[in-house]
């Protein structure tokens, strides 16, 4: 029960691609106790403490937001490609209670160990960073969902070569940068040498049902395949048809030439 407890405010979000860990350790450490544990900041001030994930992400406990949108400026600076619309995902949250479990966005979490706060972060990290990529696939899809309509249609797609070429590009990226991050969202090495931190990390990657999204963005990326070869094929198709009309004009050129010949 958390009725006597005090209720505080946890914040998820993913500002962008990458951040600059080494120059922020630098820089941040200069006014607030900072570690770093696999590859993430622990900035601790005072009852308050923000984690930063170097693919992009950080979660805030207690920190208000003056504080939060200044160390996000921080952030943005030492920030590779920030994204455009930023994704958020907000809690609240209760210490010294029973157990830890998160019951319809509320955490109830046993103590202020800042190792247990980090293994709940390192779930709510992968969540907001995966909806990141479930919004960029999505968008993805949706800005091309015209080509198959085309296809269905019309027989074919009304795009001019350099116009296909791009949007495979375009695919092309949205699915690398997808896959190439994969890793992100695997069960995090920090969790091989702390094994007993385990279990706070599952609690909210259950409750966030991080596997099952998963699952459902492998088949997004699935979608993203078929589009990406769809249009490769036609590329393919209409190379094939132009080598073959210029066959054709040749052939042509040449039986004219002869015909020509005899008559002269």
């Amino acid at each position: 029960m958390t009725e006597n407890l005090s209720i505080k405010k946890c914040v998820a979000y993913c500002l962008a691609q990458r951040f600059d860990i080494a120059a922020l350790s630098k820089i941040i450490s200069e006014s607030k106790q900072v570690r770093i544990i696999k590859g993430a900041l622990l900035v601790e001030d005072h009852e308050a403490l923000s984690v930063i994930f170097a693919y992009g992400a950080v979660v805030h406990w207690n920190i208000d937001p003056e504080q939060q949108a200044r160390l996000h400026r921080l952030l943005l600076e030492h920030a590779d490609n920030p994204l455009d619309i930023v994704e958020e995902d907000n809690f609240t949250y209760a210490l010294n209670c029973s157990t830890t479990r998160i019951i319809e966005d509320h955490i109830e979490i046993e103590s202020a160990d800042p190792i247990l706060l980090f293994s709940l972060s390192q779930g709510m990290a992968q969540s907001i960073k995966l909806a990141f990529f479930e919004t960029h696939a999505l968008r993805t899809i949706t800005n091309t969902n015209y080509i198959p309509k085309s296809l269905a249609q019309n027989g074919r797609i009304k795009l001019n070569r350099q116009e296909i070429a791009k949007i495979r590009g375009q695919l092309f990226l949205t699915k690398s940068d997808i896959i190439l991050n994969y890793d992100l969202l695997d069960i995090p090495d920090f969790f091989w040498e702390y094994p007993e931190y385990e279990p706070f990390y599952s609690v909210a990657a259950k409750y966030l049902e991080i596997a099952q999204r998963i699952e459902v963005l492998s088949k997004k990326l699935e979608t993203i395949h078929e589009l990406f070869e769809m249009l490769a094929d036609e590329q393919k198709h209409r190379h094939s048809s132009k080598l073959e009309w210029i066959i054709i004009w040749l052939i042509a050129f040449e039986i004219g030439m002869t015909i020509f010949e005899k008559v002269a």
